[in-house]
């Protein structure tokens, strides 16, 4: 599963854009410096998120849209198309 489709999967699971999730985040204080188990903390209790979805917004929480491109062109199932990661819902994603 890509990186993406994590955040697709986020958004479909919560009826939240994840950026609207991100602004949830920083609403509560999480930040750049905030460990991880507080944030997964709030998602499974609030939004009954997983482990793997909720590490993905961790990262989108605490670094922004911008992944590595060691999957970005690839060929694999971890493949992402940009490495940069849309924000703002499935249904306004440009293709």
């Amino acid at each position: 599963m890509s990186f993406q489709a994590y955040l697709d999967a986020v958004e479909e699971k919560t009826g939240l854009t994840p950026r609207e999730l991100v602004d949830l985040a920083h609403g509560r204080g999480f930040d750049a410096s905030t460990k991880a188990g507080p944030i997964l903390a709030w998602l499974a209790d609030d939004y009954g998120l997983g482990r793997g979805h909720g590490m993905a917004m961790v990262h989108v929480i605490t670094k922004g849209p911008t992944i590595g491109t060691t999957h970005v062109g690839g060929t694999g199932t971890h493949r992402d198309a940009s490495d940069t990661l849309w924000l703002d819902g499935r249904a306004t994603r440009p293709q």
